[in-house]
C-alpha cells in the first residue's frame, strides 16, 4: 500500500521550518560539561547515574578491587541471582526449551518445579489465541512496511477486546502480561505475512499455533510455509529468546517501561512505549546494522581469510570511509560489558554448531575474525577506558540469516524476548511504585520580552 507522496514529501517550506528550529533549538555542547549533566544518563566513563533498584536482573561488567578501584572484567549476566550461563547449560542438557523456564524465573522470582512449568507453558499455549476476526480487520486490513510499528499498532488495538484494559491491579496485569508474552509472537509473524502478502507481493499463509510447541517452535511453524525446521534450529532460536529476555533495569526500553508504568498507565500503552524504544537502530536494531555491515564487507574484500584484507577494511570503516560512513564496527561495544558480553560468549558456540549444519562455516569464520581483529584495531585507535569486545548484536543476526527468518522480523524477535523482562519490570514497578518517574532538566535559554504582532 503506497503512500500519498503529497503527504509524505518534505516542502521547501517544512525545509525551512526545519531549519528555523535547528537554529533555535542547539544547546552549547559546552553547557553539558557546565552543567555537570549526565548525558544519557551516564557519566564520562559511561557509568549510569543510579535511578531505581530492581531484583530482576544484573548486569556485571566490573569488580572493585581492594584499594577501591573499579576494574573491568569478563562480563557476567544474572536473572533473579541465576547466571545465565548455569540457566542455559540447564536446559541444554536436558534438550529442552528454555524460554517459558525464563519467563516464568523473571516474572515470579524462582526457578519452577516440573509442575509448575508445565501449568504455565499450558497457560501460555491457551492465552496463544487472538480476538475472532483480528487477523483480518486489524493486521491485514492496515499492513505495514514496519513489522515494529505494525505490532505497536496490534498491541495497542487488543486494549479495545479487554474488558479490564486500565485496571493496575497486580492480578489484571498479571494477566494481562503473560498474555502478552503469548500473543507477541503471532501479531509479529502475521504481521510480517501481512506485509509479504500486500507490499511485495508474496503468497499469503496463516497457520495456527500449535499448542503443543513452545515459543521458538511456533515461530519456525507459523512463519515458514511449510511450518517444518530442525531441532538444532529451534535450540538456537529458543537459545536467542532466553538471552534476550532481559538485561537489566537501565536498558533503554526497560527504563521506558519504568517510566511510563509509573504514570499509572494501562499495560498495552506501557509495551507499545516499550516497542518504540526497542525500534531504534541504537537499541533493537543493531543486529540489523550488523548484517547489512557484513554484506558490505564482504562485497569488498575478495579473500575472507586474508587478514591484512579484513583489517584495512575494518580501519576503512572506523576512518568513515566505507559502508555508512558512521566510523562504527556495528556489533563491537555495548554501554557496560568491556571485557565480554556473557551473551555473545554463550550464543557463540551455538551458532558455529548452526554453520556447519547450514553449510556456512566459511561466513562463521569470517564473523570470528572481524570480531578478534576489530577489537584488536579499535583498542589501538580509539580512545578506550574499559576495552571493547562484542555484543550479543554481532552473533544474534547471523543467526537469524541461517534460520532463513525475513530481516524485517529481526528486531520484533528480540520483542519477543524481551515482553518477558518488560512485564517483570512492569510488575516491579507497580509493587514499589513510589513518585512519578520525572528527571530534571535545567533551562539554558535567555528570557525574553513579548514582542506584539506589528513589531516581529
Amino acid at each position: 500500500m503506497a503512500s500519498n507522496p503529497s503527504y509524505s514529501a518534505i516542502t521547501p517550506e517544512i525545509e525551512a521550518l526545519a531549519r528555523l528550529a535547528q537554529s533555535n533549538s542547539t544547546i552549547d555542547p559546552q553547557d553539558y560539561t557546565r552543567y555537570d549533566v549526565k548525558r544519557g544518563l551516564r557519566d564520562l566513563n559511561g557509568k549510569g547515574v543510579l535511578a531505581g533498584l530492581t531484583e530482576i536482573a544484573d548486569v556485571y561488567a566490573s569488580q572493585t578491587l581492594p584499594d577501591g578501584r573499579s576494574v573491568p572484567c569478563d562480563g557476567e549476566l544474572f536473572y533473579r541471582g541465576y547466571n545465565v550461563r548455569d540457566l542455559v547449560q540447564g536446559f541444554v542438557t536436558d534438550n529442552r526449551p528454555g524460554f517459558e523456564e525464563t519467563c516464568y524465573l523473571l516474572l515470579f522470582g524462582q526457578l519452577p518445579t516440573q509442575e509448575q512449568l508445565a501449568n504455565f507453558s499450558a497457560q501460555i499455549s491457551g492465552y496463544r489465541s487472538l480476538p475472532s476476526n483480528f487477523v483480518r480487520d486489524v493486521i491485514l486490513k492496515a499492513p505495514s512496511r514496519d513489522m515494529m510499528n505494525a505490532l505497536a499498532r496490534s498491541i495497542l488495538t487488543l486494549a479495545s477486546y479487554d474488558d479490564n484494559p486500565d485496571d493496575i491491579s497486580l492480578p489484571n496485569v498479571v494477566r494481562q502480561c503473560v498474555q502478552l508474552i503469548a500473543v507477541f509472537p503471532m501479531l509479529a509473524v502475521y504481521g510480517y505475512q501481512a506485509y509479504s502478502y500486500s507490499i511485495e507481493g508474496k503468497s499469503l499463509f496463516i497457520h495456527a499455533p500449535d499448542p503443543k510447541l513452545s515459543t521458538a517452535e511456533n515461530i519456525l511453524h507459523l512463519l515458514r510455509p511449510d511450518s517444518s525446521y530442525t531441532p538444532l534450529e529451534a535450540q538456537l532460536l529458543d537459545l536467542c529468546l532466553v538471552l534476550h529476555a532481559e538485561h537489566g533495569g537501565g536498558n533503554n526500553s526497560t527504563f521506558t517501561t519504568h517510566v511510563v508504568t509509573s504514570s499509572g498507565t494501562d499495560t498495552y500503552s506501557c509495551m507499545a512505549a516499550a516497542l518504540a524504544s526497542l525500534k531504534g537502530p541504537r537499541h533493537g536494531g543493531a543486529n540489523l546494522k550488523v548484517v547489512n555491515m557484513f554484506e558490505n564487507i564482504k562485497q569488498n574484500i575478495s579473500n575472507w581469510e586474508d587478514e591484512e584484507e579484513l583489517t584495512a577494511y575494518l580501519d576503512k570503516l572506523l576512518s568513515k570511509e566505507a559502508f555508512d560512513r558512521s566510523g562504527l564496527i556495528y556489533g563491537m561495544g555495548h554501554a557496560v560489558y568491556s571485557l565480554s558480553d556473557p551473551r555473545a560468549r554463550v550464543l557463540k558456540g551455538f551458532v558455529e554448531a548452526l554453520s556447519k549444519e547450514k553449510g556456512m562455516a566459511e561466513e562463521f569464520a569470517l564473523y570470528d575474525r572481524t570480531e578478534r581483529l576489530a577489537a584488536q584495531l579499535i583498542s589501538q585507535k580509539r580512545t578506550i577506558y574499559k576495552g571493547v569486545s562484542a555484543n550479543v548484536d554481532f552473533y544474534s543476526g547471523f543467526v537469524y540469516r541461517m534460520l532463513g527468518l525475513p530481516m524485517e522480523l529481526f528486531t520484533p524477535i528480540f520483542a519477543i524476548a524481551r515482553v518477558a523482562g518488560w512485564s517483570a519490570h512492569r510488575i516491579e514497578e507497580l509493587i514499589n511504585m513510589g513518585k512519578i518517574i520525572r528527571p530534571a532538566y535545567r533551562n539554558v535559554g535567555l528570557r525574553q520580552k513579548y514582542i506584539p504582532m506589528e513589531k516581529r
